[in-house]
């Protein structure tokens, strides 16, 4: 099942069963506001302070996920997930309640991408024959508390500056088969292979970039999908990025052409199609763990399970900082992983 340097294709491939995705207000009113499960009003989620309200989002989330797809918690094996925050806190107070073997992820908003990565390894390997969970989350206010400078202070956001995404998407992952006493179930889509990102440290250094900081990792992971594969970009409907952004996307494109590969016409960014940058100011798009997993979750997978699309490259980019590293004068490095995400086969 090894594929070159980096890459696995899974003999039986793990599926996708269900999907859930909970986001905040200003991502209801965006383009994809039509898809999620659930919009929240309230910023708090009905708690104290903002890192609880990412905790409650979570909770939400993985409830609606199982709910949607009639599994219990007792059902499912471990739970891959991540955030953004300090110690994955908001991951741990979040699941404490399901009482589910956790995995807590951190690889910035690269997470989602990692956790289905890791989710389908277990299960092919044998050690997941039921189901598990892959989620990840991030929410603005718990993120700029943490990243960037207080809100009350209003500093002006420059034009390469994304907006991190209120919001979780979780999905359920299981052999293909997968059966209990009451019924069948049906996949919405197959996860055909993983290519693992490497750290990619270009000395970059604004961190009001991140789609800056991020491209050269998604390049490299694509790159190397393709040696590893030995495919080309047409061997995909999409190749759909985490959150480049208006930025990042340009840098992807010329590194890309130089290296001989023309993605223009395949490539789609989760950053940019969460938000209408015209009215909503977001500047370059959206970012954070949530922009990409709650686009997959809505948005994606739908368009695979209808066949839509028949084959994606799903590549969750990360910028691995942390409010220490920048203080230091640190640079910030990207790392992406790439999900080969296929329509289900019918057997």
């Amino acid at each position: 099942m090894q594929k070159g340097k980096a890459s696995i294709i899974f003999e039986e491939p793990p599926c996708i069963y269900s999907a859930a995705a909970i986001v905040g207000q200003k991502e209801g009113e965006g383009p994809l506001g039509a898809c999620f499960d659930q919009v929240e009003a309230d910023p708090m989620f009905g708690q104290a302070n903002w890192e609880a309200a990412e905790s409650e989002l979570q909770r939400r989330t993985a409830l609606c996920n199982m709910e949607k797809s009639g599994i219990s918690r007792e059902k499912i094996r471990y739970l891959f997930g991540g955030d953004l925050l300090g110690q994955i806190v908001a991951t741990s107070f979040g699941v404490s309640e399901l009482e589910i073997p956790l995995f807590g992820l951190y690889g910035a908003c690269s997470t989602m991408g990692e956790a289905l990565s890791l989710g389908a390894m277990a299960v092919n390997a044998g050690y997941a024959n039921q189901v598990l969970m892959a989620m990840a989350s991030s929410h603005f206010a718990s993120a700029e508390r943490q990243f960037r400078f207080p809100l009350a202070y209003g500093n002006q956001r420059p034009f390469s500056s994304t907006w991190t995404v209120t919001g979780c998407g979780s999905v359920l992952v299981g052999k293909r088969g997968l059966r209990d006493e009451k019924k069948n179930f049906r996949p919405m889509a197959q996860i055909a292979g993983i290519t693992t990102g490497s750290i990619v440290d270009m000395e970059f250094r604004d961190s009001m970039n991140m789609g800056g900081a991020m491209a050269m990792a998604a390049v490299d992971t694509i790159l190397q999908n393709f040696r590893d594969l030995d495919v080309e970009p047409g061997w995909y409907d999409k190749i759909i990025t985490g959150d480049l952004g208006s930025v990042g996307q340009k840098i992807l494109f010329d590194f890309l052409e130089q290296a001989g590969f023309d993605v223009r016409g395949v490539h789609m960014d989760c950053g940019m199609t969460i938000f209408d940058s015209a009215s909503q100011d977001t500047h370059s798009g959206g970012s954070g763990c949530g922009c990409s997993a709650v686009t997959f979750c809505s948005y994606i997978l739908p368009k695979i399970q209808d066949g839509t699309w028949k084959r994606i490259l799903f590549l969750p980019t990360g910028a691995l900082l942390s409010q220490i590293s920048f203080n230091e004068g640190q640079s910030v490095p990207g790392i992406a992983h790439g999900v080969v995400i296929e329509r289900a086969e019918r057997r």
